[in-house]
């Protein structure tokens, strides 16, 4: 008998609960207004900080500690000798360049139905475009095949237990997947039917496992194209992976709460599905407090005031002149500002502000797309610390 794809009923909450709507509209409100009193450069700028954040933390989840900087370098071609430290780069990169590019796309209005099977086997291929054979190879429990990016599990040596699931049958992940598509589409969902969507749609994916690898990552990144075209991503300003790596009480949260929603129905007053409507109910409102706790979080952060205090921390502690912080501030306000305005904005003699100019790009936290073209503000990962408290466990 065929494993029937209802097998992730309830797909959908039948019922929201005062709890989730008020934490739906707390993520609503706080969501607007992150990184609403930034100059758009300023945030864009932050935005590829937080790519960064969502990365490590994605892959601190899969077990895997790669710092800012070894990202960094990865961004910058510069990869680790040892094989397994350089494969976690090249993930890194590749997690780091697939989410610029949904971001790109939902800035572009070409974002495309983020749960649709199409989307996700992009995703999946384009995460592992640049890996090399020992990435794709799969061991262990008797099993020794070679991954191919961009396919579902589909022979019976690439099914696995996950913890105590089972995921769905190879032969069935096909089906399955299409049926996950029609459920969790956003076409004729309003705002607060997308959001719900997300945490849903986020357990339910890893539930089916449907890649032999990868399926959590691409989770991630599904969850974080869905928050785009559910408005609630603040141009990319937040960090989902942050807040599942952290929980609200325990970083065992995460695993605890998706192995909770992995919980079958308990009796007639627990939904109709196969599952249990109570699980993802908890499942939900866990997801979603994360959430605002990530947004109020970064909110603090990115605050232009607290922001202001912190650069001028870090230019005094490295010794720059103290006009050098009269050019992040106009950078910080302005977005860009033209190399040879140094010498009006710091008020002191033009070869002296050309030198103060340099400083600050040599400390990292000015820099330009071109050679000679305007400066704006930087997030360094070694000046993290002091810009960013907290952002990562290392602070």
């Amino acid at each position: 008998m065929k494993e029937s794809v209802q097998r992730i009923e309830p797909a959908r909450l039948e019922e929201v609960p005062e709890s989730i709507s008020d934490a739906l509209a707390d993520l609503s409100a706080k969501s607007a207004t992150l990184g609403s009193s930034l100059n758009p450069r300023t945030a864009a700028n932050l935005a590829d900080l937080v790519r960064i954040i969502n990365t490590y933390y994605s892959n601190l989840i899969e077990g895997h500690d790669t710092r800012p900087r070894d990202i960094e370098r990865a961004l910058a071609g510069s990869f680790d000798r040892d094989e397994k430290r350089r494969n976690l780069q090249v993930e890194a990169a590749a997690h780091v360049r697939l989410q610029a590019e949904i971001d790109r796309m939902a800035v572009q209005g070409r974002l495309p139905e983020p749960a649709s099977v199409d989307f996700i086997l992009w995703l999946h291929a384009e995460f592992y475009r640049d890996a090399e054979e020992p990435m794709l190879r799969i061991t262990g429990g008797g099993r020794d095949f070679l991954m191919t990016p961009g396919e579902w599990r589909s022979k019976p040596e690439h099914d696995v237990a996950v913890g105590r699931h089972m995921p769905p049958s190879s032969e069935r992940v096909k089906d399955f997947m299409t049926y996950f598509e029609r459920r969790y589409r956003f076409e004729k969902l309003g705002k607060a039917g997308r959001v719900l969507a997300i945490p849903a749609a986020h357990h339910r994916f890893n539930y089916i496992h449907p890649f032999p690898d990868g399926n959590g990552r691409v989770s991630r990144l599904m969850s974080h194209a869905m928050a785009h075209e559910a408005g609630i991503a603040a141009h990319g300003l937040w960090s989902i992976s942050r807040g599942l790596a952290r929980g609200l009480e325990s970083r065992k949260d995460y695993k605890n709460m998706m192995d909770h929603a992995d919980m079958p129905r308990q009796g007639d007053l627990d939904g109709r599905g196969n599952l249990s409507q109570r699980a993802l109910v908890d499942f939900t409102l866990w997801f979603l407090r994360v959430c605002v706790d990530q947004v109020t979080f970064m909110s603090s952060l990115f605050d232009l005031g607290t922001l202001v205090r912190r650069l001028h921390t870090h230019v005094e502690r490295n010794g720059l002149k103290s006009e050098a912080t009269r050019l992040l501030d106009e950078a910080l306000m302005r977005g860009e500002l033209e190399r040879g305005e140094a010498a009006r904005i710091t008020g002191l003699p033009e070869r002296t502000a050309r030198r103060v100019l340099n400083d600050v790009i040599s400390l990292g936290l000015l820099a330009s797309d071109t050679p000679k073209g305007p400066v704006s503000l930087r997030f360094p990962s070694d000046a993290l610390d002091v810009l960013f408290p907290k952002l990562f466990p290392e602070t």
